[in-house]
């Protein structure tokens, strides 16, 4: 295979396409979700029932050869059982790690805020560093180790906010909204022809990319050139969601970083080994909406974090 076929844009390319077997519509949440994939981040998905945002990781999992595990986050749900727990062995007379669903390379946390804070904090390690502790021992997690999480975005009752230190580990917040109609008609033709969302057998979903092949290129993604003037734009944006006056929380350093990673990626998947201002702006609302906390008056308006972002970025001089 020539080596052009292995860059980003074409690797990209294979796993979008075995996704879109059995996702129709969402091409930007699935691009979001891609690019999250080569930058080393992790993603969480937020929209209601029925938008096929697990049924999206399931895919994903299955067009990717790494190890794969699916934890539903419930209210009962406790910090081993996501780390893992040492138990005696009485034929060594010692001590056993037996390691959690977070040793995997890809990771579904389902629901993610039905869980309380104890549990939510098990993986802030986890998420920051690619580790965890266990009785005082460190355990590295997969280098490919990557979480998408769910959640709903409507509903309150048996939920738990997820903390702000949490929120901040997730590269990309991604919003997935109900499919266009001639999208939602493309979903029941595909169910009249056999497709179950139940059985990954009607998938029809080949493995198209390997653990090494992702890891490969993460690393070649520092060839991505930017130019100062990009750097300066990206930092001018995260600057300005502190002095704006429809957010009380603006942006951290860990945002600017992670929108870098981002705008970098994006270039990568268009087939570009340099950065425009373009590719900031597309990343910057999914870098940011979790990151930033509106004032009380635009949210009595009626206004969201994206609409905050979005007169940042209407009021940031474009390098040219």
């Amino acid at each position: 295979m020539a080596e052009s076929e292995n860059g980003v844009e074409h690797v990209a390319a294979r796993l979008r396409a075995e996704i879109a077997k059995v996702i129709v519509g969402q091409e930007r949440v699935v691009h979001d979700v891609v690019v999250a994939l080569f930058a080393g981040g992790h993603v969480l998905l937020e929209g209601v029932p029925g938008t096929a945002k697990t049924l999206l990781v399931r895919a994903l999992s299955l067009a990717l050869d790494a190890s794969f595990k699916r934890v539903q986050f419930t209210p009962d749900l406790m910090p081993s059982d996501l780390v893992g727990l040492s138990m005696w062995n009485q034929q060594t007379n010692a001590f056993d790690f037996r390691p959690g669903p977070l040793f995997a390379g890809l990771v579904l946390a389902d629901e993610i805020n039905r869980s309380p804070a104890k549990t939510q904090a098990a993986l802030l390690e986890a998420m920051s560093e690619r580790r965890i502790t266990v009785d005082g021992e460190g355990h590295d997690l997969p280098p490919l180790f990557t979480v998408i999480a769910t959640q709903n975005p409507i509903e309150y009752e048996g939920t738990y906010p997820l903390p702000e230190a949490e929120l901040d580990r997730f590269m990309l917040k991604v919003l997935v909204p109900y499919p266009e109609r001639d999208d939602e008609e493309g979903i029941l033709e595909r169910y009249a022809r056999g497709f179950d969302a139940e059985r990954s057998a009607t998938f029809g979903i080949e493995k198209v990319a390997t653990v090494e092949e992702v890891l490969a290129l993460r690393r070649g993604l520092k060839d991505v050139i930017a130019e100062p003037s990009v750097l300066g734009y990206i930092t001018d944006v995260i600057r300005a969601t502190r002095d704006t006056p429809t957010l009380i929380l603006g942006a951290s350093p860990r945002a600017a970083v992670a929108l870098f990673q981002c705008a970098r990626a994006t270039a990568a998947l268009d087939g570009r080994n340099f950065v425009t201002p373009d590719d900031v702006k597309a990343m910057t609302p999914a870098c940011l909406r979790h990151r930033v906390v509106v004032s009380p008056e635009l949210e009595v308006e009626g206004g969201t974090a994206d609409d905050a972002v979005r007169s940042v970025l209407e009021r940031v001089e474009v390098p040219r």
